[in-house]
């Protein structure tokens, strides 16, 4: 991978990773589902009066937007607001990695390298490190919603592959299009009006700004970089890099949040970040073509 391609592949992890506690300031006010559905509103307005639609069927626009931003960030959020940590989410979202991996192998034949599976090893360690050094334990259901939104965020990895989307801005306004109907009406049906009662005054600076991160940063810069480097690498090479999130994230989520994080999670972490180069090491003689020179 090419160094600036490496370079924004960090920035973008970095960014997701803190998005994990700013999210949680912004569901201190608002349900999960609500403050999701307005997310990719203001992503998708007035924007998509402006940006022309991306030249792939729209098939594939309804099925990213309604398996990222439902079935990925509305499970997150919700999984947040029942007591999953922002840092624990962080990390188990992760579990998409093997996921896509899996779907780089079964779908479009990508061959995974054995310092790919050394690394991957490497890093499942890490990650059952972590997961081993938590005290205390999170409902079930939460755990398990974060789990089905690693694999549909790895389905929607897939899907960004399949539709040779190339103008990805303008598939990131047109996808978040889709999502705010269907989130507002799971916030409708599991809590009726109330979570609409009051909503301007339940729009504090807090959530505003969490609101603004979650648009500007966390939606149209960072999946523009990450679906960019999707149309320039395999899966299964992409992929490993989201490995970053979980250590931006918990690290985020204690000085923001206050969570604390112990020595044996440090020591899971440095593990994972072992996992990640090994896993992204590639040598000069193996032959790999390089990508295009811009994202």
């Amino acid at each position: 991978m090419l160094k600036k391609h490496l370079a924004l592949a960090v920035l973008v992890t970095l960014v997701w990773g803190v998005n994990f506690p700013i999210t949680k300031l912004g569901l201190r006010a608002l349900d999960p589902f609500v403050l999701t559905g307005i997310r990719f509103a203001l992503a998708a307005l007035p924007l998509v009066f402006f940006v022309k639609r991306p030249a792939v069927p729209f098939r594939y626009v309804a099925a990213y937007g309604l398996i990222f931003g439902l079935g990925m960030w509305g499970v997150i959020n919700y999984a947040i607001q029942v007591g999953v940590s922002p840092g624990i989410a962080s990390l188990i979202i992760q579990l998409s990695v093997f996921f896509t991996l899996g779907w780089g192998v079964v779908l479009f034949h990508e061959t995974i390298r054995r310092t790919q599976r050394v690394g991957a090893v490497l890093a499942l360690i890490g990650l059952a490190g972590i997961i081993a050094s938590q005290h205390g334990s999170h409902a079930v259901l939460g755990v398990m919603l974060i789990v089905f939104s690693a694999l549909a965020w790895s389905v929607g990895n897939v899907i960004i592959k399949l539709s040779g989307v190339k103008e990805i801005f303008a598939f990131m306004v047109w996808t978040s299009l889709i999502p705010p109907i269907p989130l507002f009406l799971v916030a409708w049906l599991l809590h009726g009006s109330a979570p609409f009662e009051n909503l301007h005054a339940s729009l504090d600076l807090t959530a505003l700004l969490s609101i603004l991160f979650q648009v500007c940063l966390a939606t149209h810069f960072a999946y523009w970089g990450w679906n960019s480097l999707l149309k320039l690498y395999p899966v299964s090479t992409v992929a490993p890099l989201s490995l970053l999130i979980p250590v931006f994230g918990i690290a985020s989520s204690l000085l923001i949040l206050g969570e604390r994080v112990s020595t044996p999670e440090l020591v899971s972490i440095a593990v994972i970040i072992v996992g990640l180069a090994v896993g992204l090491y590639r040598r000069a003689e193996d032959g790999t073509r390089h990508p295009r020179e811009s994202v």
